[in-house]
């Protein structure tokens, strides 16, 4: 089972890398970076097949990638940014990043893990990351709450496109996650409140796998305690 996961990287990419290598699944991560960072626990691992200098904000790039890889199952797109601003303090160009950081990563990667997953004939998944605000609006970061409501929308309007086919599509929406950069930009907050990483990567692997043959559409909140 071949499996795009993009952001793998990252803190909860890692949690979900890890998950789906147990399951079996061979993993392919596009990632901006030209070398693997040090962190990263899995890379030395055979069934990991990282592509460096991948831009997921550049059509070409993403264009590239997906129609360089094998039979696709599935695509989690965990790539994303945020950013905290009142409304007279977000610059057109603040909003735009966002936006780009965001909604177009998640729209390119989507609408070429559709034409890969379609030439298999099989059906499979996609998987967007979203955010607990689209449902529960907050103040103060309206160009990042936008951004995640157009991955909701998308996610929407794909499970409905792509419905006849097989092709299940659903989003998370995190509260607060349990990261060492979220730790220490808010020391003061009640970590054992945070859904941890591997806790998503759970939700999310089940919705990206074959055993999820009838959930798609979902905006599936995993907001732990917080």
């Amino acid at each position: 089972m071949h499996v795009v996961i993009t952001g793998a990287t990252g803190a909860l990419g890692g949690g979900v890398v890890e998950v789906l290598l147990a399951r079996g699944a061979t993993i392919h991560v596009p990632m901006v970076e030209a070398e693997l960072p040090a962190h990263v626990t899995w890379r030395s691992h055979a069934n990991v097949h990282a592509v460096p200098k991948v831009s997921l904000d550049d059509e070409a790039s993403v264009n590239a990638f997906y129609a360089s890889l094998p039979e696709l199952w599935a695509s989690i797109h965990l790539v994303g940014g945020f950013a905290m601003a009142k409304v007279a303090d977000t610059s057109l160009a603040d909003f735009e990043k966002q936006w780009r950081l965001n909604t177009v990563t998640c729209f390119l990667t989507c609408r070429e893990a559709v034409k890969a997953i379609r030439k298999t004939g099989k059906g499979g998944r996609i998987v967007n990351v979203a955010a607990r605000p689209v449902q529960q609006p907050a103040g103060g970061m309206i160009a990042y709450v936008t951004s995640k409501a157009g991955v909701a929308s998308m996610t929407q309007t794909l499970a409905a496109e792509l419905l006849a086919e097989n092709i299940l599509v659903n989003a998370v929406l995190p509260s607060t996650i349990d990261t060492p950069a979220n730790r220490a930009s808010m020391p003061k907050a009640d970590f054992d409140s945070w859904p941890k990483p591997a806790q998503l990567a759970e939700t999310i692997a089940f919705l990206a796998s074959p055993q999820n043959a009838l959930t798609t559409g979902t905006l599936v909140p995993v907001y732990g305690r917080a």
